[in-house]
């Protein structure tokens, strides 16, 4: 299928390369047209002046916003140039009413539309070794799964329209404690004077493992934190998922004090660093 990618930012950009390498890549657009025209350009495809163009000139459309306002506007955009049988693809971290209601909007201009959020950071992005967990009607979705599988190593359908949201709200509830868990261990193990670089060589290969060990506790052993992915962001999807919780009448502990860990980190200016800026917290426990 030729395919449009919309949204170039930290994930963006590597997931359209990957279906670039793939031989699927039609062109691009972003709301930023010098990202788009600069990797349209290196990638040698089209840098699409509207979203509608876009449309037009594709089967399918890969979206990859931050937030749900943004894919709202990105839908509305798109939707003009739109015609039957396309399939449009976001896999944007947003609320599962937000995808249900595009899901029937373009239903019923015989538009397919999947849920599919990602994770695996912007390493997974750029090795095309995503999760992707999708939400939709199951034919639209075995139609796709050739371009998914071009961004991603492990692709799962999990239900109708609003299940692939739901199955990443609850890997954010994952990752809010490990990350916390990480940030407290590195702490410790840095008040009784390990050294943390053998600490996460051996840790890693350990019981107590995870991806956030491995990759995340190397920026809090030298208390640098790049951006991969950023404080405010998983801000927005841990309130996504307390919403989705309070709907059920549930609060979410280990939800509610990340938050209130980045409303502090927030504060202080570290929004838009990676959300193992905790550390910085979870290191003045210790006087």
């Amino acid at each position: 299928m030729q395919t449009g990618f919309v949204g170039l930012g930290a994930m963006g950009a590597h997931m359209a390369r990957s279906l670039h390498r793939g031989g699927l890549l039609t062109g691009v657009w972003n709301r930023s047209a010098e990202k788009a025209s600069s990797l349209a350009g290196e990638l040698k495809v089209i840098c699409f002046k509207t979203l509608e163009e876009l449309a037009g000139n594709c089967e399918a459309v890969v979206i990859c916003v931050s937030a749900d306002e943004d894919l709202k506007s990105v839908i509305r955009g798109l939707e003009t140039g739109l015609s039957p049988n396309m399939i449009v693809m976001d896999c944007s971290t947003v609320a599962a009413a937000t995808v249900r209601e595009i899901h029937h909007t373009l239903a019923e201009i015989g538009v397919g539309f999947l849920d599919c959020p990602v994770s695996g950071g912007i390493e997974g992005a750029r090795q095309a070794t995503l999760a992707i967990m999708v939400g939709g009607d199951e034919t639209v979705f075995s139609r796709a799964q050739p371009i998914l599988a071009k961004m991603g190593k492990a692709v799962a359908y999990m239900g109708p329209s609003g299940a692939g949201q739901a199955a990443k709200a609850t890997n954010q509830i994952m990752c809010a404690g490990i990350i916390q868990a990480v940030g407290e261990a590195m702490a410790f193990a840095h008040a009784e004077g390990l050294p943390l670089n053998r600490v996460i060589e051996v840790l890693g290969q350990g019981a107590g493992s995870s991806w956030y060990f491995v990759n995340r506790a190397p920026f809090m052993a030298n208390n640098h934190f790049p951006a991969g992915f950023r404080v405010r962001l998983h801000d927005k999807d841990l309130r996504i998922c307390h919403d989705m919780a309070a709907l059920r009448g549930a609060t979410l502990p280990v939800v509610e004090s990340t938050l209130q860990q980045y409303d502090e980190l927030i504060a202080q200016g570290f929004g838009d660093e990676d959300i193992s800026a905790i550390y910085r917290l979870k290191s003045k426990l210790y006087p």
